[in-house]
Parts: C-alpha cells; sequence; structure tokens
C-alpha cells in the first residue's frame, strides 16, 4: 500500500492506493499522525479490498476525530470498498463523498 498525504494547516487527506488488510493496516495508522488535524479525509478510489483490519483503521481515526471536535470524510468509495462499509453499517456514520 502507498499513502500520499497533502497536510495544510487543520486539513490533511490521505489518498491510499492498494489493498487494505492486515499486512497494510500498520502503513495507514502510521499516516494517521491526527495532532492538530480538524478535517480529514481519506480518499479509497484505488483500494480494491479492505479487511477487518482495514475497517478497525477507519474506525480508530473517526474515534479520534470525534473526540477533538474534528470532521472526517471518506471519498472515492466504490465497488467491494463500498459493500464492505454498507455491510458492516460504515457508511451510516462516515461522511462519503
Amino acid at each position: 500500500m502507498t499513502i500520499e498525504t497533502t497536510k495544510d494547516g487543520g486539513k490533511m487527506t490521505l489518498v491510499l492506493e492498494g489493498r487494505l488488510d492486515t499486512t497494510t493496516a500498520d502503513t495507514l495508522n502510521d499516516a494517521l499522525k491526527l495532532d492538530g488535524v480538524t478535517d480529514l479525509t481519506l480518499d479509497l478510489a484505488k483500494v480494491p479490498y479492505m479487511s477487518s483490519a482495514g475497517l478497525r483503521c477507519l474506525l480508530t481515526a473517526h474515534k479520534k476525530m470525534s473526540a477533538t471536535g474534528g470532521k472526517m470524510r471518506l471519498a472515492g468509495v466504490d465497488g467491494i470498498v463500498k459493500e464492505v462499509l454498507e455491510m458492516t453499517g460504515f457508511l451510516d456514520f462516515f461522511e462519503t463523498i
């Protein structure tokens, strides 16, 4: 998995590319340094697969952002990743763009 990070003040965008699973979840967790971040976007357009380890990363980031009053959204949600997020109910509490 590769992650392109853009940070401008309190706004951070992570563009993920590759599978988000047990072997790559730590890469995402390492990239989610949220100190001072008030607006987080995760672009999942190039993520073809997400396991429960990936879901856990999203949930952890969401909890951190919510605890500080921050905003988090998911972009490019499509295909199998969208199906996984729908089946697990994650789309009920994540804003998608």
